[in-house]
């Protein structure tokens, strides 16, 4: 059996991450803040030396997957063989002032654990995700990102997911209510990306997760997130937008490749390439090797690149059946856009480390003890 899912986000009843989310005000003035809104969920790492369609098909929850949470996680699983070491910090990444953990630093001061989680953690870039659908309100709150990011000359990292059906039922699901919505909010997604770099990651489990949607609805599907991206790029050409590649214990290269053809992911009109591990555990090196071969199989111009979720990794993946909140983890290398890697474009941090996944805490809580333990 391969791995079940990359990335679910439980709308409205997980604590935060870092998120900027609708403030109920309804005006375009609207500031990101943080609100009870989403958390990531990663399935299983297990890998197959010959996956079927049926066993590499991801579930949609948690419930009906063979490995089910468990609140005391097993024995730390050894590191992986050659796993690189945590890198420096780009300078050119943004960090976003609101978080889980920035509050929990500000009000920790003296916290023996204090130390470490802010220095190895809370100071380093993450993702901005946009979870809720807010369409009054979205540009204003992408601009608030992208302002900011511009005016100290950084790159964000904003995570569009409002898709339609985006987690087939799961925990996340939530979005928009159909597609030609989603559309128009993608539109005014785009309206605030400024004019400035900036790195979106467009809808993760878009198109790895798409098993449970008929075959037209499917087409459908990746006929809109297609438009996405040229509509992103159209709207700044300085945006990088990366498509869903799932990540190398969940779908053969060769399969990825041909769904992400068909999502618009090797046209360099909508796609600067694709991105893999949200929220898993999968060590760097293997990402590399199955992104390759993925962005080999996909064809397209040769500029097209890949960025990998490090976030969790650094002692590559938990025994299988251990998604939630796993014992041994440890933080991969730290977020840059220079990773000295041919073709791949960024190592970043897109699920946030400290945040649980509901077994050592409610899901998206802040969970300083597991922070601790991922960062020293």
């Amino acid at each position: 059996m391969v791995s079940v899912a990359s990335a679910v986000v439980a709308v409205g009843t997980a604590t935060g991450m870092m998120s900027a989310l609708d403030d109920r005000g309804g005006s375009d003035e609207a500031r990101p803040e943080v609100t009870n809104s989403p958390f990531l969920e990663p399935g299983p790492a297990v890998p197959t030396s010959s996956p079927t369609k049926t066993s590499a098909a991801p579930s949609p929850s948690p419930s009906k997957s063979s490995a089910k949470p468990s609140p005391k996680p097993s024995k730390a699983p050894k590191p992986e063989a050659k796993q690189p070491k945590s890198v420096e910090v780009s300078t050119n990444l943004y960090r976003y002032p609101d978080s889980n953990v920035l509050e929990w630093v500000a009000a920790n001061r003296n916290d023996p654990r204090r130390a470490v989680i802010e220095s190895r953690i809370a100071d380093r870039p993450q993702a901005v995700w946009f979870a809720e659908f807010a369409p009054d309100t979205i540009t204003s709150r992408v601009r608030a990102v992208t302002s900011a990011a511009a005016a100290q000359g950084r790159v964000p990292v904003v995570v569009p997911y409002a898709i339609p059906q985006r987690d087939c039922g799961g925990p996340s699901q939530g979005g928009a209510g159909n597609l030609g919505e989603y559309d128009a909010w993608i539109d005014k997604f785009a309206a605030g990306l400024g004019s400035g770099e900036v790195v979106v990651i467009l809808e993760p489990d878009a198109i790895a997760l798409s098993d449970c949607l008929s075959e037209g609805d499917r087409g459908a599907r990746f006929a809109s997130l297609a438009r996405a991206g040229r509509v992103l790029k159209a709207a700044n050409p300085n945006a990088r937008v990366y498509y869903d590649a799932g990540h190398s214990t969940w779908r053969p290269a060769s399969t990825m490749a041909g769904l992400l053809r068909q999502a618009g992911a090797a046209s360099a009109a909508g796609s600067d390439g694709i991105f893999s591990n949200v929220a898993n555990f999968n060590g760097t090196s293997g990402e590399i090797a199955y992104v390759r071969q993925t962005l080999d199989a996909l064809g397209g111009p040769a500029s097209l690149g890949a960025v990998i979720d490090t976030s969790r990794n650094g002692n590559g993946a938990p025994p299988p059946g251990e998604w939630c909140d796993p014992a041994g983890l440890k933080l991969g290398q730290a977020p840059t856009l220079n990773t000295g890697e041919a073709r791949i474009d960024g190592y970043l941090w897109i699920k946030l480390p400290g945040e649980s996944d509901g077994c050592l805490a409610a899901p998206g809580t802040f969970a300083p003890d597991y922070a601790y333990d991922l960062a020293r």
